[in-house]
């Protein structure tokens, strides 16, 4: 382990070369899916490695994603990978917490919306709001309120929905968003776009718009619970400054950013092997938060 303490900020970072290093300091760890696990479909390398020996040591361990997927779902999708169920406690989706809140919220917020949804999803994902007392609508003149929960680019895309979103806004239709990741990385490596960014496309409209997932505290205190362990005694790991890092540390949780995920491009690299420490300090500075630890990958 290397420690860098940045010009910009004064403020040190512990570099390491895995995730063994400091195991031994927590005993719940809070792990992301996308750009630290997995690229959606092939696990990264070491990473089912790295989550076996957590468990071997006695870990618990929440899968804490930003899907728009339900817990179900996205343990299906992490065991087609070679994660197998016996390797975490429990999947906790940005989904689920959306959907909860539409259940459980006394808020005004939630308890006024209606019923007739417009749900933005996948082709074939409308069963992501059953149980809920929802109907689909299929225009947003007979909707109540959108839901936002996923997308497929680039045949779903920001520009495609923009009209659906102004004559939405026209209306003063509030959104839920269940997935606030505003790009999510593909197989390739390259940046798609994800649904936190129709959501913000939206707000920044006018639209009124609640989120769920990381970095929203809700999501973070019922991870907690779960738990049952303080935040002192918990690690984030996460590849987004913006959501991983900026969520864990709001709810007191020390957090190891992932250095070769989602913001790979913005340091320069050609590959994740090695963590230049000059050009973390200058990302850290402009997004104006700072990880406790950074590993090049999700690997022990």
């Amino acid at each position: 382990m290397s420690v860098h303490v940045s010009p910009e900020t004064g403020a040190a970072v512990s570099h390491l070369s895995g995730l063994a290093e400091i195991a031994r300091r927590y005993d719940g760890f809070l792990l992301d899916q996308w750009g630290v696990l997995h690229d959606g479909t092939t696990p990264y390398p070491g990473a089912v490695d790295c989550l076996e020996r957590l468990r071997s040591a006695g870990k618990a361990i929440i899968i804490l994603s930003n899907s728009g997927r339900g817990a179900r779902e996205n343990e299906e999708l992490l065991a087609r990978m070679g994660f197998a169920r016996e390797l975490f406690d429990h999947v906790v989706s940005a989904g689920d917490d959306a959907r909860d809140a539409l259940l459980t919220e006394q808020h005004p917020f939630y308890r006024d919306l209606g019923r007739r949804c417009f749900l933005f999803a996948r082709d074939g994902e409308d069963h992501l709001i059953e149980g809920l007392g929802l109907t689909r609508v299929e225009s947003t003149e007979d909707a109540d309120f959108l839901f936002m929960l996923s997308m497929n680019p680039p045949q779903q895309s920001l520009a495609g929905w923009r009209p659906v979103l102004e004559a939405a806004v026209a209306r003063d239709l509030p959104m839920i968003c269940g997935n606030p990741d505003l790009y999510r990385v593909h197989a390739d490596g390259t940046l798609h776009e994800a649904p936190g960014l129709v959501a913000r496309c939206y707000a920044g409209l006018g639209g009124r718009v609640r989120y769920h997932g990381k970095p929203e505290p809700r999501i973070y205190r019922s991870s907690l619970q779960r738990l049952g362990l303080a935040p002192r005694r918990v690690l984030a790991v996460g590849d987004s400054l913006e959501h991983d890092v900026a969520g864990a540390t709001g709810a007191g949780i020390d957090v190891a950013f992932i250095a070769g995920g989602i913001h790979r491009q913005d340091l320069g690299w050609p590959t994740p092997d090695t963590v230049d420490h000059a050009s973390c300090a200058r990302l850290f500075a402009t997004a104006g938060w700072k990880p406790g630890y950074v590993v090049p990958a999700f690997a022990w």
